[in-house]
């Protein structure tokens, strides 16, 4: 993934931690769906599969953390 990936990643992270949303959760799982919202919002979609076997978490982990992560961040992602 490029740095524009990263760097939008890294800022979902900081704010998910700021609303304590981790507490709970694995950090791999929420640093995978992370990625995965970066990537839908720059354009560099990459799969949940994808994310899921890089990571070593499942793709139902993503799907779970990812919809709370936008629910709680209010994002507005067109799939």
């Amino acid at each position: 993934m490029q740095g524009k990936v990263e760097e939008i990643a890294h800022k979902i992270l900081t704010a998910a931690k700021e609303l304590k949303l981790t507490s709970g959760r694995g950090p791999t799982g929420i640093a995978a769906a992370a990625s995965y919202i970066a990537s839908v919002l720059t354009g560099e979609r990459k799969t949940q599969r994808e994310i899921a076997e890089i990571a070593q978490v499942t793709e139902v982990t993503i799907r779970n953390r990812y919809k709370e992560l936008v629910d709680r961040l209010m994002f507005q992602i067109s799939l």
